[in-house]
């Protein structure tokens, strides 16, 4: 089941899962492309301000689409297709700045940390404990589902904050899917053990990968939501690399409000 589409008034469409919004303390959503400011090959809604667009419209799209999560104060990583996890406590240094340093996965306990990653047909991927109030946001491409930064992710979440799997909630966002993860030269760059998630000579299904990755670090395959939808197929609602080169990036932001006394 795809996820919920909202309309704002504004003109900003998110998507949002609907195993994560039956959580009220809970504030996500992955933009599309449109509603910004940015101009071709960026229309509109760019977030990155390292593929070439006008910072003034990128650092204006950002504003937008932060202000839906007012008061969360936005964590940016520098995204770099590793298998790193990042930690955000009360110990991190620098960790009450915008960019949070060299990573592609992020854990939290923090409140009001709006968790922001970037992406243009890698899957990011939400994860919310609702049982120790801890978030994670994951950026897997294909070099990050080769490394399962996914269950690395679920182990941070496990080891440092004392997370049980099995309550664990998940979201797989818009990203590229099997109709067009198209791998010609999957033999040098994939790994052999992963060649059963081919679903045609050079096409692999991640989304399925990434699926199994979750349920293997534990989590309960019904608290795993997929999107299903292909960043590519669909870019006139998505930014895609994979499409159009350059292009731009849509944002997917995962934070969490204080409990309501």
């Amino acid at each position: 089941m795809p996820p919920v589409e909202i309309e704002h008034r504004n003109g900003l469409r998110l998507y949002r899962f609907r195993n994560l919004s039956a959580f009220p303390e809970v504030y996500h959503g992955i933009t599309s492309r449109r509603g910004g400011s940015s101009l071709p090959p960026f229309d509109s809604l760019n977030m990155a301000l390292s593929v070439g667009d006008n910072p003034v419209k990128v650092e204006a799209n950002r504003s937008k689409v932060w202000a839906r999560f007012t008061p969360m104060a936005p964590v940016l990583l520098r995204q770099v297709h590793s298998d790193t996890v990042a930690l955000l406590d009360g110990a991190t240094p620098g960790g009450d700045g915008r960019l949070l340093g060299e990573a592609d996965a992020v854990v939290t306990d923090r409140q009001e940390r709006l968790l922001t990653i970037l992406v243009a047909d890698c899957q990011p991927v939400m994860l919310y404990d609702p049982v120790r109030a801890v978030i994670a946001n994951v950026h897997s491409g294909w070099r990050g589902s080769i490394t399962d930064i996914i269950g690395r992710s679920v182990a941070v979440m496990k080891e440092r904050f004392g997370c049980q799997p099995p309550h664990i909630m998940a979201g797989i966002g818009p990203s590229l899917g099997p109709c067009c993860a198209e791998f010609i030269h999957y033999r040098q760059e994939i790994p052999a053990s992963l060649w059963s998630y081919r679903v045609s000579e050079y096409h692999f299904d991640f989304w399925a990968l990434s699926r199994d990755q979750l349920m293997r670090a534990g989590l309960h395959s019904d608290h795993i939501e997929t999107a299903g939808i292909c960043t590519r197929c669909r870019s006139d609602l998505f930014f895609s690399y994979r499409a159009a080169r350059p292009t731009g990036r849509m944002a997917a932001v995962i934070g969490m409000a204080p409990a309501r006394g």
